[in-house]
């Protein structure tokens, strides 16, 4: 799938998905009407899932005082991809780089039990890191990230099973968006000095996530790990063969320190919880990056920006496309009206050529409240009931599937 000769940044701008302008910044695109309803259809899709796993959702802000980030670590040893402080009365405020000391904080708020672990946290928030400007370009290299993140506070013994879990929730949406993981990578850290000093915890933590990739082909790469811990690494490449990281799964023993995190054991004493990170669709900018080019633009129907668009051969049928229309949105169903006054029949069509489903209107359609139906794939199932249509295009984008027109 992944080797189509498209580049998401031509046509997300042709398809009107996202754009950026010198007056915003490099590196800090804005959304356009159509891109948006894909990231919102993405991020309610993943919380749904993420729902249905046991997280539940906060909201952070995405400044932090310096302070916060010394004692996560991330000043220390992160510091060169983060934005500089800003000056606020007598403090120092940054935007944050990450969202797990964030989490930290909202876990060490409460006490906890350990009847009350895991603790699934999920958040997607954004975030901001200072890439150079070289290597920005499109969605896949921001400055502003809208990352799907979630920090599982748990017992040590529960961290494998929780990392499997994450893993699993992984690949079931790569399923469901119609991408796949090129290879998993154990990220490991290597010899510079970027990385936190504690070599039992990096074992402890290391070994963890072996057990987790049990019966997983993967890759063990050094230097790739966070300053903070060993993680692994789905990754993904794009038509020209680049490879990228898009979902990870971290184990986590020095933030629960640095923050003097526990919960109540069933002993009465306190005892230190791990914090196990991990991202499904990773930053919500490369997830629609890597769709767009996967699928050329021609996306699931569940993730279409336009789902139907009703095309009446002529003025006379306006009256009924619009009704068609309606009752399309009134089911959900995202839809266009694409009338005489746009050009030609044909015209119209090859405009329409990457929404799923088209339902043109002639004067027989509309006297007999059909539509005659042309597919993205070229095929033209003829004419049928209008509300077989909604009901069709309904039931896939319900469940996702790839097919446009399954055989009745």
């Amino acid at each position: 799938m992944g080797d189509h000769p498209y580049d998401h940044r031509r046509l997300g701008r042709e398809l009107d998905l996202f754009d950026t302008d010198p007056l915003m910044g490099a590196g800090l695109p804005y959304w356009l009407p159509d891109g948006a309803v894909v990231r919102h259809v993405l991020e309610e899709y993943v919380r749904r899932v993420e729902r249905a796993a046991g997280y539940r959702h906060v909201y952070s802000p995405v400044l932090g005082k310096r302070e916060l980030y010394e004692i996560s670590g991330h000043w220390d040893h992160y510091r060169d991809d983060m934005f500089p402080p800003m000056r606020l009365g007598g403090e120092e405020v940054v935007l944050r780089p990450s969202l797990c000391p964030h989490h930290a904080l909202i876990y060490r708020s409460r006490s906890h039990s350990y009847r009350e672990l895991p603790l699934r946290v999920a958040e997607l928030g954004g975030m901001y890191r200072s890439e150079p400007s070289g290597v920005l370009g499109g969605l896949t290299r921001v400055r502003s990230i809208q990352l799907n993140d979630a920090h599982i506070f748990c017992t040590p013994e529960q961290a494998v099973a929780e990392a499997r879990g994450a893993l699993d929730l992984i690949r079931r949406a790569y399923d469901d968006l119609g991408i796949r993981a090129a290879r998993y990578r154990l990220s490991l850290p290597g010899d510079s000095g970027k990385y936190v000093a504690d070599p039992a915890l990096w074992r402890r933590a290391t070994a963890l996530l072996e057990e987790a990739l049990d019966g997983v082909d993967h890759d063990r790469v050094e230097g790739e790990a966070a300053f903070y811990g060993p993680k692994i690494d789905v990754q993904i490449t794009d038509p020209a063969g680049r490879e990228s990281t898009l979902s990870t799964v971290q184990i986590d023993f020095h933030q629960p320190e640095r923050f003097d995190l526990h919960y109540t054991g069933p002993d009465g004493n306190r005892h230190r919880p791990v914090m196990v990170h991990r991202s499904v669709i990773g930053s919500v900018e490369r997830a629609v990056a890597q769709l767009v080019e996967t699928h050329g633009g021609a996306f699931p129907v569940w993730l279409a920006p336009v789902q139907l668009v009703v095309l009446p051969v002529g003025e006379a049928q306006e009256e009924r496309a619009v009704e068609v229309v309606r009752r399309a949105e009134a089911r959900g169903i995202r839809a266009d009206l694409s009338g005489p006054g746009d050009g030609t029949l044909a015209a119209r069509v090859r405009a329409a050529r990457l929404v799923p489903y088209q339902a043109v209107i002639g004067e027989l359609e509309a006297g007999a409240g059909r539509a005659a139906v042309r597919l993205r794939d070229g095929r033209r199932p003829g004419a049928v009931p209008v509300g077989e249509l909604l009901e069709r295009i309904g039931a896939r984008a319900g469940d996702r599937g790839a097919e446009l027109w399954a055989a009745a």
